[in-house]
């Protein structure tokens, strides 16, 4: 196994990997070695209701780009059957699965900010927890067989917010809140279900993310991302998809990660275990400047915060 690539040989799936966190995730672990499969509703053929040019197919030919290898399985993790297909297609190819990365989460264009369950659209709201819950549960229970057949397997759920941060945090309205809080439940859940089966589950969130929907919502693009810091200066706190695709690939590489089955864990509180950065350099801790300064109403400073 080569230092540069310590996931050479083994296989990840990230479910959720058009754009964004997912995207970032699927690179990094690329770029360890692995065989990543990637899969999200967007193809080259057909768009989901998102409406967004970013595609599976896209996201796979960047993790072959980075050094490792790229599957896209266009897939619904609403449907079944066809995530039943697509981890029978994972046996059938590869006989096995290291990692499962639980992304799916297509919500932003369903949740409306800061209003109350009764005035909030239902049906959106309803939605918008199928697609963040439901999706999750239905890819465990028909991946986690094949994770299970080597031990030393890691389950990552990732959601917004510490299991802290959200216990004591009102999140946006009650379908957010519900939906980002269940999927860290699901994390401590599945910790208690795969722990004494040789395999490790942890929830982890990333920090403000510079994803290309955050992106597009502040007029920025990566290469330009301060511009955006007139319009909130909170902003500077903010990190790449591919921060938190090196917690996920420092958790895949630890020999040890079973210690931490059933944490909720940041992309930034790890940066500072592993050592690892971001792109640029540096490692922004969100949640704690967003405990200590932001959420006080302090003038924004990142000064000790990345």
């Amino acid at each position: 196994m080569s230092p540069s690539q310590p996931l050479k040989g083994k296989v990840a799936l990230v479910a959720g990997a058009t754009r964004g966190a997912g995207r970032g995730i699927a690179v990094e672990l690329g770029a360890a070695g692995a065989t990543v499969y990637v899969t999200g509703r967007t193809t080259r053929e057909r768009r989901s209701e998102y409406d967004r040019p970013e595609t599976i197919e896209d996201t796979a030919d960047l993790v072959t780009a980075a050094g490792g290898h790229g599957i896209a399985v266009p897939t619904d993790h609403l449907d079944p059957a066809q995530v039943r297909a697509l981890v029978d297609r994972i046996a059938d190819e590869k006989g096995r699965l290291d990692v499962l990365v639980n992304d799916i989460w297509g919500g932003e264009h369903l949740f409306q900010w800061d209003t109350p369950v009764w005035e909030h659209d239902l049906d959106k709201g309803l939605r918008l927890l199928r697609l963040a819950v439901d999706t999750h549960a239905v890819t465990s229970h028909h991946a986690l067989p094949l994770l299970l057949r080597n031990p030393g397997g890691l389950v990552v759920e990732v959601t917004d917010g510490t299991a802290d941060y959200n216990r004591d945090t009102y999140r946006v309205n009650l379908f957010y809140d519900l939906a980002k809080a269940s999927v860290l439940r699901m994390a401590f859940a599945l910790a208690h279900e795969l722990g004494p089966r040789g395999a490790t589950a942890v929830a982890l969130t990333p920090g403000w993310l510079r994803s290309e929907i955050m992106l597009d919502n502040f007029g920025v693009r990566e290469d330009n991302w301060r511009d955006a810091l007139d319009r909130e200066p909170h902003f500077a706190i903010s990190e790449t998809p591919h921060y938190v695709g090196r917690a996920v690939t420092a958790l895949a590489a630890d020999p040890d990660v079973a210690r931490r089955n059933g944490s909720s864990l940041s992309s930034g509180g790890l940066a500072k275990e592993y050592g690892f950065t971001d792109l640029d350099g540096s490692r922004p801790d969100a949640w704690r400047y967003l405990v200590e300064v932001q959420d006080p109403g302090r003038p924004a400073d990142t000064a000790g915060y990345r």
